[in-house]
């Protein structure tokens, strides 16, 4: 293992993990920032959406420091504040989870999602994201494995923000592959770069892309199943959500 680490120790690592995070971070605010531009997002928005959207996008920033951090040089710092991500990512899973929950209870799923698929693509991808995180914490003394490991988790947090950048209701019934397609750019890079650099590919791709795909098939199947429609039924019992069947597209607003 050791061999491996050195391998892929190289000068250029660190600048590009660091423009790779710049892409990311510029994907998700462009993505956010369509949606504002668009109308079709509110300051007026209810206190539990504002918390999600401060602690997503804080987080999106954090991690571009961290990046930054570690491309300038400052790697004690880096793994100083490091730990404040465990804490961070705890709350990102509880407000994911809540927002998602709350969306589909008022009735207001995206459109070119069936309200059921929405609740479980979003509740498994922020499961996911969080399973890559706390792989690459038990990593972080393989920087090669922590840095591979911590982008494929990342990735998967800009789904949302290709969700707002393509147009999704011309991609009916496709849109969650289209977003995915758009997701896996960025270990596909990390891919691409490996094999110009090092001549071989990391092993952490194979992880956290193999996450990241079992992630996606996941909510195909799980959505389809009995014990995911009970669970939906339950949830949106007495709220809007409750007037929409939970496996048909629901009405464009």
């Amino acid at each position: 293992m050791a061999s491996v680490s050195a391998r892929f120790d190289i000068a250029g690592d660190r600048r590009f993990f660091f423009f790779l995070a710049v892409a990311m971070t510029v994907t998700i605010v462009a993505g956010f920032a369509f949606q504002f531009a668009m109308g079709r997002s509110t300051f007026a928005a209810p206190l539990l959406v504002h918390a999600h959207a401060v602690t997503f996008m804080g987080w999106t920033f954090f991690y571009l420091l961290q990046n930054t951090l570690v491309f300038t040089g400052n790697v004690a710092l880096h793994r100083r504040i490091g730990w404040i991500g465990v804490g961070w990512v705890s709350a990102m899973v509880l407000l994911g989870i809540a927002i998602t929950a709350r969306i589909v209870r008022d009735g207001h799923a995206p459109p070119f999602f069936t309200p059921l698929y929405f609740l479980t693509m979003n509740t498994l991808s922020v499961i996911a994201f969080a399973g890559l995180f706390a792989a690459a914490i038990a990593m972080r003394r393989r920087s090669d494995w922590h840095r591979r490991l911590m982008a494929c988790a990342m990735a998967g947090l800009t789904g949302p923000a290709f969700g707002r950048l393509l147009p999704g209701p011309l991609l009916i019934p496709w849109a969650a592959w289209a977003i995915f397609a758009g997701m896996m750019l960025f270990p596909l890079a990390g891919v691409i770069h490996d094999q110009r650099s090092a001549g071989r590919i990391h092993p952490a791709w194979a992880w956290g892309i193999g996450v990241l795909v079992a992630d996606q098939l996941l909510m195909g199947l799980v959505s389809a199943t009995g014990m995911a429609l009970s669970l939906y039924g339950a949830l949106v019992a007495g709220g809007a959500g409750a007037k929409l069947a939970p496996l048909v597209y629901p009405p464009f607003p």
